[in-house]
This record gives C-alpha cells, structure tokens and sequence, in this order.
C-alpha cells in the first residue's frame, strides 16, 4: 500500500474507509456539514494541515463544495492540497437511492481514480514520488490568463469552462478560481490551450 504523508479529510466513513483501502496515512472525516460548528475538529485540522500538510478530499457535488469552499477559508492554504473526484453518474452498492444529484461520491471511487486524484493534487508519496507539478509552465496563470481564453467574464464562459473541466475530468462545480488553483498545481499552459484550441474547430 502506498504511504501518504499528508492526511486526508473526507465526508463521512464509508469514504475514509474506501481511501484507507487505497493509501497508508491518517483518513479524517468531516461528519458533513457538522464541521461547520465544530471549533474544536476545526483547530485539530489546522494542527494536522501545520505539522503534516492536509489534503481535502469531498464529494463532487453541492455539498462537497460547500465543505471545501468552508475549509478554504478557515485553514492556511499553504498547507492544504485540493484532490477532486471526476463527475460519475451512479448509486453506491450500500445505498437504496441515487444522491440528489446523482453522482457517486468519494466512497462510490475505483483505488486508481482516487490514486489519480491524489497524484494530481500533489500529494507527497513515501518513496519521495511527487505529483508532476507543471515542470513546463513558466509563469503562473492568472485570472487574466483565463479572460483572455473566454473562460470568465464572456457570454459563453461557463459553456467554454465546462468544455474545459470535462476535459480534465474534473467535477462541473468548479468554479473559474478553482480551476484557476487546479491549474497552476499540476496542470500547464500548453495543456489548457490545446483544449480550447478543440472546442474551437467544434
């Protein structure tokens, strides 16, 4: 089993218990929107993120947002790594009907799509095996970068971002400054270029 240093925070158990199957490191659960009024989970998270580094794992939809969206601003984003789960239609074995959406959640995940998704966000392996992050890319991208491709501030922005996220197999809430993040971790100039290029010749 490959060994993470970073922890990771999920949803609920059935999640951790899926990751745990997957990597060695320590799998805490946010009890769902409970983390919202729990000061004390909140500063053992900030203490974790300080001493080991923190990787948020939630569920591609609404909710999961929300969760990731609360940390975002509550814990030092230095020492927080995003990991995101591609949009997948479904129902989890376990369950008798689909989630609002209808999407499957972190639990519902194959062990190599979350081992993807992991890798992707930078997570620091044992071995020293380290996430590719944008060797190519000369300068970060800026919220300019993404007017000037059209994929904020146009008509057809979110048509065109959408185009973009399917592209990297990452969840439609995304919004433009997630991607943003997303991009300047693991992703490339070049990258994000040749995709517009294709949803132009469409």
């Amino acid at each position: 089993m490959i060994r993470v240093r970073e922890a990771i925070l999920v949803e609920g158990r059935y999640d951790a218990n899926t990751v745990r199957q997957v990597v060695d490191t320590i799998v805490l659960e946010s009890g769902g929107f409970r983390i919202f009024n729990d000061k004390e989970q909140l500063q053992l998270l900030r203490r974790i993120a300080r001493t080991r580094g923190l990787i948020i794992l939630t569920d591609s939809d609404g909710a999961g947002f929300l969760i990731r969206n609360y940390l975002k601003g509550a814990l030092a984003a230095e020492r927080v790594k995003h990991a995101y789960i591609p949009d997948v239609t479904g129902k989890e074995r376990r369950k008798r009907h689909r989630s609002k959406e209808g999407k499957l959640g972190v639990e519902g995940m194959r062990p190599d799509t979350i081992l993807q998704a992991l890798r992707r966000a930078g997570a620091t392996f044992e071995e020293g095996e380290q996430a590719n992050h944008s060797d190519g890319q000369s300068a970060a991208i800026t919220k300019t970068d993404l007017y000037l491709w059209g994929l904020s501030g146009s008509a057809d922005s979110a048509k065109r971002r959408a185009a973009v996220l399917v592209s990297l197999d990452l969840p439609a809430h995304m919004s433009a400054n997630a991607l943003l993040e997303f991009i300047n971790a693991v992703g490339t100039r070049e990258e994000i270029e040749s995709i517009l290029q294709q949803f132009t010749k469409k």
